[in-house]
């Protein structure tokens, strides 16, 4: 049976490169469309029937791929192609059976189609519940609950619930208590932003993870700008990436 693929892609030589490898696979893929942001490829599933799988970039032109899945309930395999090696874990904790780095080469791309094809020849359309099931990955490690500091010849245990936020400085980490403490952490924010629960931390910028309690206000300017007002209060301003800004808003009304 003909395989129906949908692209996520934001960069269109990259797309065609994609699309070459596939055929070179197997010349009767059908390319459904390919797709250069979360809310183009929103509008795309609300009006198409639902592809059999689907390539995804993560870095898209609007915002991560993985907002698409906050937004709606998306069950579709997916083979993730990105430059870069952070996402894997959450990568599969949603529908990921494969995760390729670009540029992508015919033998990963070759792997992970037998991969699809070796799990989904076992159903038939109609039971694409059962294929997900084998699909399922175990469960992620539980979100992070402490932190284990040391500085000065010092050991020091945090709650996540004393965590204010998190920033960068000079290339440096920092966690931010509740009552003003900065205490340097061995950690980049790419690996704290999938260790920490989101509904109680959000990335808003290359910057600043911060918590829902450390927020206290936000003074929009034109063109779209949020400044937030966060405690404990910081030396420099701090805005919402623009491309966090929706998300952003919704995180903060749950």
């Amino acid at each position: 049976m003909m395989l129906r693929v949908l692209i996520l892609e934001d960069e269109p030589m990259a797309a065609e490169h994609l699309v070459r490898q596939l055929h070179r696979f197997d010349t009767t893929i059908e390319i459904l469309s390919t797709l250069p942001s979360v809310e183009k490829t929103l509008q795309w599933l609300k009006k198409n029937n639902a592809p059999d799988l689907i390539f995804m970039d993560i870095q898209l032109e609007d915002e991560l791929v993985f907002v698409l899945f906050e937004k709606i309930d998306l069950h579709i395999p997916a083979i993730f192609t990105t430059a870069y090696d952070e996402y894997f874990l959450k990568a599969f904790k949603v529908s990921g059976i494969d995760y390729l780095l670009k540029p992508v080469e015919y033998e990963q791309l070759e792997h992970a189609l037998n991969k699809y094809n070796s799990l989904s020849s076992h159903f038939s359309p109609s039971q694409q519940e059962q294929l997900l099931r084998l699909l399922e990955r175990p469960q992620p490690v539980p979100y992070r609950s402490r932190f284990m500091i040391s500085f000065a010849n010092k050991i020091q245990s945090i709650n996540v619930s004393e965590v204010a936020y998190f920033f960068v400085s000079d290339k440096n980490v920092f966690l931010t208590t509740n009552k003003g403490a900065n205490l340097p952490i061995d950690y980049r924010l790419d690996d704290l932003e999938t260790q920490l629960d989101p509904k109680m931390f959000f990335r808003i910028n290359r910057q600043f993870i911060v918590s829902h309690q450390s927020v206290q206000q936000g003074h929009l300017y034109s063109g779209g700008k949020l400044k937030l007002d966060i405690i404990p209060t910081t030396r420099q301003e701090v805005f919402v990436s623009g491309d966090r800004l929706t998300a952003f808003k919704e995180w903060l009304g749950k």
